[in-house]
């Protein structure tokens, strides 16, 4: 598996290695020995699958520690953006984004530590969207990033008038207004 680091400290790119043929094709998506060779230490309590529609935008959500939730996602059908935004205080990058397209074509995987807010864009007529995630789902926990906070000045792509969001989604939190508890660790 090979490691694209991106810009911001904890998220990372991971490519697997492919065997295809005539028949398919075949990869590993998570091996716990080889993820902690390679520093990522999670212990994954529940797999998750969302299947969405072109223009469909879920996020940004976290859950504040000590429910924080890291997610190791990938994409089996489709193709969609995928941002996480650093909400590490003390974090050089703090309040940054990074965005990486996931398909199933590109077969990547995106790890997303505890203390990101997490989202995604569906740009494929439908999209099966794959998570594993290390804690479990806790509503008083949960929170949500405004998705088109000016501060945060994500590029999604897409006119808000076209996107399909959740009401829960469309009242989130700017980042100055966010209810946000996570330390930066270096």
């Amino acid at each position: 598996m090979k490691v694209i680091e991106t810009p911001i400290q904890g998220l990372v790119i991971l490519e697997p290695k492919v065997f295809e043929d005539a028949r398919g094709f075949f990869y590993e998506s998570y091996n716990e020995k080889r993820f902690h060779e390679l520093g990522i230490k999670a212990k994954f309590v529940q797999d998750n699958i969302s299947r969405s529609v072109k223009g469909v935008l879920r996020g940004l959500h976290y859950q504040l520690a000590p429910f924080s939730q890291g997610k190791l996602v990938r994409v089996s059908i489709g193709e969609v953006l995928d941002v996480a935004v650093d909400l590490r205080k003390g974090s050089p990058t703090f309040g940054q984004s990074f965005a990486v397209k996931l398909s199933e074509q590109n077969r990547l995987l995106f790890w997303v530590p505890e203390g990101f807010a997490h989202g995604f864009l569906v740009l494929s007529e439908t999209a099966e969207f794959n998570y594993k995630v290390t804690n479990y789902y806790t509503p008083a926990s949960d929170r949500t990033l405004l998705w088109n906070d000016p501060g945060l000045k994500i590029d999604w792509g897409i006119h808000s008038n076209e996107v399909i969001i959740s009401d829960k989604d469309r009242i989130g939190k700017t980042l100055n207004e966010a209810e946000i508890n996570f330390v930066f660790q270096p």
